[in-house]
């Protein structure tokens, strides 16, 4: 099987090496930082499997270059692979056409089993994304508006800013800050986003 590894993380990326390497009927085609890239690389390799970071090199976004090669390569295999927990991304990584996704925070054996299940044509993705802790608060505390808020403060969008995307009054904006600082048991909505970007919570990808 033809493999092709984005991720541009250097340590990560060694490591999935290390995991196809290690089993004979797999051979690295790729293996590169960019999402662009992969979309060039598979113009002019044939890939039977890619593992597909969503976040990698200079913001490009994972997904994007998912949807792109699944236009032109239906047949290729396609795991999205992320250490990010935002709901939106497991959905996305679906409506992208990804056949499965996994964490990066599971096990070499789940990854090569999530591997072997996807190229017998299954499809294999989590009921939902890992919880963690944002203060004294779970991620799955959040309630989705409380998420679409969290995105566009993560994006540095004023309290009237967001408003006018989500099609609000800035006091609905703030009562949803309020409420999200009252479970964290945190101060202000800097600190709210730090925490948020420290777990890894809200994805920050590029529209392109």
């Amino acid at each position: 099987m033809r493999v092709m590894i984005v991720e541009d993380q250097t340590m990560i990326r060694n490591l999935l090496e290390s995991y196809f390497r290690a089993e004979d009927e797999y051979q690295i085609i790729a293996s590169i930082p960019s999402a662009k890239q992969a979309v060039d690389v598979s113009r002019t390799n044939s890939i039977d499997l890619i593992i597909m970071d969503v976040q990698t090199a200079n913001r490009e976004n994972g997904l994007i270059a998912v949807r792109q090669i699944r236009a032109t390569h239906p047949k290729s295999k396609i795991i999205v692979v992320t250490s990010l927990i935002d709901c939106a991304v497991l959905d996305e990584a679906k409506q992208a056409g990804a056949d499965s996704l996994w964490y990066k925070d599971s096990t070499k054996n789940r990854l090569m089993d999530v591997v072997r299940q996807t190229l017998a044509g299954k499809h294999i993705f989590p009921d939902a994304p890992p919880t963690v802790e944002i203060g004294m608060a779970k991620s799955t505390e959040f309630t989705k508006t409380e998420l679409k808020v969290l995105r566009h403060l993560m994006r540095g969008l004023s309290y009237t800013r967001i408003a006018a995307e989500m099609g609000c009054e800035m006091s609905t904006v703030k009562f949803h800050v309020s409420n999200m600082l009252q479970k964290t048991g945190l101060e202000n909505k800097l600190q709210l986003a730090l925490a948020v970007s420290d777990v890894k919570l809200i994805a920050d990808l590029a529209d392109d």
